[in-house]
């Protein structure tokens, strides 16, 4: 395959994937197929840069992931056909059928909580190569929400740093609390470089927010290292999918809300009705007052 100096991090994803004692083929085969499917076209190079990833990826992985990407690709209209076809090929072998299609936005959000440090930095490689162009954020007017950031994590305040990064980033509170008490460090390291946080900075946020990573010399280097390395589109393109996530957590909860408020409208009535109705093992007052 021609090689293009566009997509320079693919030509090692394979590579790492493959090495011993790192199983990571079925998580790229999801990812890569995620933000395939999120853009609605592709140059002919893109196209043929997933489908030769994408072929080499579906033999290695097991039969659920198979048959999640199948289940994604079928209602994706420029789904390549060389990949649906092994899909098919592979499906019929195995009598395996296509897993009901879950959003793909939000397994994206679950793929990257769950995944492991060497998962989760080639999510946000791939999130920079394959990933849907987005607005880039203006950096912060001022040092005002990096201070306090920075303040609420010498201090060992969680709670404070998780509120200021959810006013900051626009995302649920939900989010801002798995970013913030992450123990491996990447989603706080996505958070800082949208926000423009300056290195300094965010090796002192490493040391002191959270004592799973502060206590390990060599994770606040690697994550320093990874600072460096990821591109601020690739950061972008995560908050943005934790932004969407949150507006579906928001969306979904308010109709509970409005049942539950008529709901408990609706008992309240009940019971009121209940209260006034003569009970029937009470007599009348007449009986009473002759007794």
């Amino acid at each position: 395959m021609t090689k293009s100096s566009g997509y320079p991090p693919l030509d090692n994803l394979v590579d790492l994937a493959c090495r011993d004692g790192v199983e990571i083929r079925p998580v790229l085969l999801r990812v890569l197929t995620d933000l395939f499917v999120q853009k609605p076209s592709h140059s002919a190079e893109e196209e043929a840069q997933y489908v030769e990833l994408a072929l080499r990826l579906i033999d290695a992985s097991d039969t659920e992931t198979r048959s999640t990407v199948a289940t994604r690709l079928s209602t994706y209209p420029n789904a390549p056909v060389a990949v649906l076809r092994r899909l098919i090929e592979l499906a019929a072998s195995t009598g395996s059928q296509p897993a009901a299609k879950p959003p793909i936005k939000r397994d994206l959000v679950e793929e990257f909580f769950a995944a492991s440090a060497d998962e989760r930095r080639l999510i946000l490689t791939n999130l920079e190569v394959v990933g849907q162009p987005v607005p880039r954020r203006a950096p912060p007017a001022s040092s005002e929400v990096i201070r306090r950031l920075e303040s609420a994590a010498l201090q060992r305040n969680p709670g404070e740093f998780a509120r200021v990064l959810e006013r900051a980033l626009g995302i649920s509170r939900s989010i801002a609390e798995r970013v913030t008490r992450d123990d491996s460090g990447e989603p706080l390291l996505v958070a800082a470089k949208v926000l423009g946080m300056p290195a300094p900075v965010f090796q002192r946020v490493l040391m002191f927010l959270n004592p799973s990573i502060g206590q390990s010399v060599q994770r606040v280097f690697e994550l320093s290292q990874l600072y460096e390395d990821v591109q601020p589109t690739a950061a972008e393109r995560m908050v943005t999918i934790w932004k969407e996530a949150s507006t579906a957590q928001r969306a979904s909860h308010a109709p509970v809300s409005w049942d539950d408020s008529k709901g408990s409208a609706r008992t309240a009535a009940t019971l009121v009705q209940h209260a006034a109705a003569p009970r029937r093992d009470q007599p009348a007052s007449r009986f009473r007052k002759s007794s």
